[in-house]
């Protein structure tokens, strides 16, 4: 499973595509050929992309759920609409779909932000906007987060 921890600043042309950075392809080179999922945030006017082995992971989690409860099919028909599956052609860009560019209100200047398991795709200017709007309770945020893990005291130094 690739990890994913880094951001690239881009833009969208008028087309919807953008250009993906040649060092984000060369991470991606070894699952492109399986495809990308293109989805909406769930908690964030963003749009996600998965790698297709960590939307197949995700997949199997809400697979488990019993659609006979209403409330776990308004999730499943929230969660998967608007997917779509991508990819980033020989030129290297990732095209949007413009309903989900409308979604994350999209239009020139984007950010991919690495983020664990998948990409955000952001506008610059709301991604910039949801950090500054964090940035003075993020100690707090990482306390309570993380606070109340172990220190880890194992053989790789990491604590």
């Amino acid at each position: 499973m690739i990890q994913f921890s880094e951001e690239y600043e881009c833009k969208a042309d008028s087309k919807g595509r953008i250009m993906v950075p040649s060092s984000l392809r060369a991470k991606l080179a070894p699952v492109l050929k399986d495809g990308l999922v293109l989805k909406r945030s769930i908690f964030q006017k963003c749009l996600e992309v998965y790698t297709m082995a960590a939307w197949e992971k995700e997949m199997k989690q809400v697979g488990k759920l019993n659609r006979f409860v209403k409330k776990n099919n308004d999730f499943i028909r929230q969660f998967t609409a608007g997917v779509r599956v991508v990819e980033i052609d020989a030129n290297g860009r990732l095209s949007l779909p413009k309903n989900l560019m409308a979604f994350a209100g999209i239009e020139k200047e984007v950010v991919l932000s690495e983020s664990i398991d998948r990409i955000e795709v952001w506008d610059k200017q709301k991604y910039y906007n949801v950090l500054d709007e964090g940035a003075g309770s993020f100690s707090d945020l990482a306390e309570d987060v993380m606070g109340g893990f172990e220190v880890n005291n194992d053989e790789d130094g990491v604590s």
